[in-house]
């Protein structure tokens, strides 16, 4: 005999496939806990959608009709405000910083995954620093830089003080995302490749990374982000001046900083929100790349075709 619903339990209501909704919404009354966590839950999704498809919509609306050609010239002048600079050192920006944070970040990642011995207080230690460093605010790393990078060392306001101070901005990031990936591979994976004779080295680079791979393509994504949004911390180490960098040690002005600057003098709002839209289709782009990469380099880590 069957046995009653109020009886059962949810699992084996709702987690069936091919349940129909009359039989969830059973499950669910017998469960009113359940059916208030889901009810938040789908709140919480659609207030997320909504604000992400406003601040998108928003951002088209206010920025597509002032896009032109000028806006895209080699050289930025008072007459063009072209952003054309501003996206190439932008690039640049990006690229040095992410040479610099991403190849310490996983080392060291996995440094307290594989080799740190377990209950090591030096690893609680770094966790908890890595943790409240995420958490100080873009204008301390900013009047950092600008003491550290920019005075002691004499760098002035560059390229280069800007990308050593996004560097280790974004670095806490990356080692703990890459951290968490490299948690996340089943321990059976590094036995599996000890008993068939391989070293820890050759487990770790050619069975623990490769399984490990999305997670740490999402840490570099959201240090991408947080790179291209930055504006405060640049201010104060990178300058602010729209040209292309003729060396590391020239000032340069990013896409966020540009916009920024525009918006301040009150005079280009609709160049600001051209511009806008081009630093959100960039963001964009660049996550949808990593996805693409994410995906193809999980299902070659998986044995796919």
């Amino acid at each position: 005999m069957e046995q009653p619903v109020k009886n059962r339990n949810i699992e084996e209501i709702v987690g069936i496939n091919g349940q129909t909704w009359k039989e969830k919404m059973i499950a669910y009354k017998a469960h009113p806990f359940s059916f208030f966590m889901w009810i938040l839950v789908l709140v919480a999704a659609g207030l997320t959608i909504s604000t992400l498809g406003y601040l998108i919509l928003y951002i088209f609306v206010k920025g597509v009709p002032n896009l032109s050609l000028s806006l895209f010239e080699w050289r930025y002048t008072s007459a063009n405000v072209s952003m054309m600079p501003a996206i190439i050192n932008t690039v640049f920006m990006t690229a040095l910083s992410l040479l610099i944070s991403v190849p310490i970040g996983i080392g060291a990642a996995i440094y307290l995954v594989e080799y740190a011995r377990k209950g090591n207080k030096l690893v609680g230690i770094v966790r908890i620093t890595a943790e409240t460093l995420i958490g100080i605010p873009s204008i301390i790393y900013g009047l950092f830089g600008s003491l550290f990078f920019v005075i002691a060392l004499k760098w002035k306001l560059s390229l280069l003080s800007g990308a050593f101070t996004l560097a280790i901005m974004v670095l806490p990031v990356v080692m703990r995302t890459t951290e968490e990936a490299l948690l996340s591979v089943p321990e059976s994976y590094r036995t599996g490749s000890y008993g068939l004779g391989a070293g820890k080295l050759r487990t770790i680079f050619r069975v623990v990374l490769p399984s490990a791979i999305p997670g740490i393509l999402s840490g570099v994504i959201l240090a991408i982000g947080r790179i291209l949004g930055e504006t405060a911390a640049l201010i104060y180490t990178a300058g602010n001046i729209s040209k292309i960098p003729r060396s590391l040690f020239d000032s340069t002005r990013t896409l966020a900083v540009h916009m920024y600057s525009l918006s301040k003098e009150g005079l280009y709002i609709n160049q600001a929100n051209a511009t806008a839209v081009v630093l959100l289709i960039l963001v964009l782009f660049i996550n949808y790349i990593s996805g693409l990469l994410a995906n193809k380099l999980s299902k070659a880590s998986g044995g796919e075709k």
